[in-house]
């Protein structure tokens, strides 16, 4: 593989678009994500895509913004670097649980590294747009309901990665026993005032914590709206 992901045509602006793409995988090339899989997911994954069109000109900025509903999509940083802790240790994923599908741009990225994707949004109206989204970019391999993400998936579970958008105080444990020998739990933990970006490895039953990065998410709520 080439040293420099080439990003594909997906409109909105042609070259334009192309070459915003093009410096946003170079700046993250630069903060340190390395995984070619993780940054080749980025390259065809097109974001402008998932912002809300006022904010289209916005898209290939580092940066989170707005999707309504009180939550946004996330910085694209965040995302790669999410992406590439539930892919510590592996090429590929099998399958993949997504709590806070949100926009349906992370769940994108992890579609073009697993196999499978099974991802739960508790506020309907943004699972029925991230739904039409996904279908619309012939995206096959990701299953979304709408629910209530503290409980996870269990029917469709052991996970070998689960991944959480959104900052509970502390991780559910209910997750850890959805979560495979070897399988990584990436999530922020945190209140409004101060979050962590940490994951976890599970080895022999026992879920071993690692810290990343600080991180601002919305909080992990429960129910559904």
């Amino acid at each position: 593989m080439s040293d420099t992901i080439q990003p594909s045509d997906h409109g909105f602006g042609g070259f334009i678009s192309q070459r915003s793409q093009q410096r946003l995988l170079d700046a993250l090339r630069a903060k340190g994500i390395k995984n070619e899989r993780v940054l080749e997911a980025l390259a065809n994954v097109p974001r402008h895509e998932f912002v809300e069109e006022a904010l289209r000109s916005r898209a290939y900025e580092d940066t989170a913004l707005p999707i309504g509903y009180q939550q946004t999509i996330s910085q694209p940083y965040v995302v790669a670097l999410m992406t590439q802790l539930v892919l510590t240790g592996r090429e590929r994923l099998k399958h993949v649980l997504e709590i806070g599908t949100g926009s349906g741009f992370q769940t994108a990225v992890l579609s073009r590294v697993s196999a499978r994707v099974f991802s739960i949004e508790r506020i309907g109206a943004l699972a029925e747009r991230a739904f039409r989204q996904l279908e619309g970019l012939g995206i096959e391999n990701v299953s979304l309901r709408h629910g209530d993400g503290t409980n996870g998936w269990s029917a469709k579970g052991p996970f070998d990665a689960i991944m959480l958008t959104a900052a509970p105080n502390r991780v559910p444990e209910t997750l850890f026993s959805q979560l495979s020998d070897q399988g990584v739990l990436v999530a922020p933990e945190g209140n409004n005032r101060q979050q962590r970006l940490l994951y976890w490895i599970k080895q022999d039953g026992i879920a071993i914590r690692h810290q990343s990065i600080d991180v601002v998410f919305v909080p992990l709520k429960t129910g559904q709206a």
